[in-house]
């Protein structure tokens, strides 16, 4: 291959590789280039789920009324099979249902009090309960991921205190809710606009501070007193 040949081929190689044939690494983006972390002020990303009760007295009730039915089966059961006289209660019930018609308004009634507490049982089960504990932030220490909530009255409670501060509001209402936090307030003084824009700002500050894992979208609504 002639000189001439290798001039042309040069400028290709050299524009990937060095001439080792190592490719040099890519250029790390600059801060300029980096887009920053889009956090929000009024709480986490969301992803936080939220503490699911333990239901202990459902389970328990259930499970007692469970216990007390296995028990009389299983010992009716073994009557039975040692061909024991059934009991009295047995007798009764068996002769009753045996007369008794499907459409009898107590057969009814019966049926749709089991229906109802099959549904409630089903929506203890699906739904978490604890409603009144919001999720904050979690983190993680020596590896241990930690998890925390805040109660409802007392993120209502700091958010009231902050908000009554605020210049011309005479009174204010803070509920808190999973997704929303709603405020009216009355104000004495000055332009309700103005101390609106002053509340919003307020509440957006401290529903950041409290550390919330979801972000919490405002409501505020101003009025004047009523008169007399």
């Amino acid at each position: 291959m002639s000189h001439d040949a290798r001039r042309q081929q040069a400028p290709e190689s050299a524009a990937g590789t060095d001439p080792d044939g190592v490719e040099p690494p890519s250029p790390k983006p600059s801060g300029a280039d980096r887009r920053p972390d889009d956090g929000g002020s009024d709480g986490g990303g969301g992803s936080t789920r939220r503490f699911w009760s333990a239901r202990r007295v459902p389970a328990a009730i259930v499970a007692l009324v469970l216990a007390v039915a296995a028990a009389v089966l299983l010992y009716e059961a073994v009557a039975a099979s040692i061909d024991k006289a059934p009991s009295a209660w047995r007798r009764e019930i068996t002769a009753d249902l045996a007369a008794r018609p499907l459409d009898d308004p107590w057969a009814i009634a019966g049926a749709a009090l089991a229906v109802l507490l099959g549904l409630w049982l089903v929506v203890l089960a699906v739904t978490p309960g604890l409603r009144g504990l919001l999720p904050m932030r979690g983190g993680s220490s020596d590896g241990v991921r930690v998890r925390a909530g805040l109660e409802r009255s007392a993120a209502e409670a700091v958010l009231h205190d902050r908000l009554l501060d605020v210049p011309g509001v005479r009174s204010v209402r803070v509920d808190t809710g999973r997704h929303r936090v709603r405020v009216r307030a009355r104000a004495h003084f000055r332009p309700l606009e103005e101390v609106r824009g002053d509340l919003d700002r307020v509440l957006q500050e401290g529903v950041r501070q409290l550390g919330l894992a979801r972000r919490m979208r405002r409501s505020v609504r101003v009025r004047r007193p009523k008169k007399g």
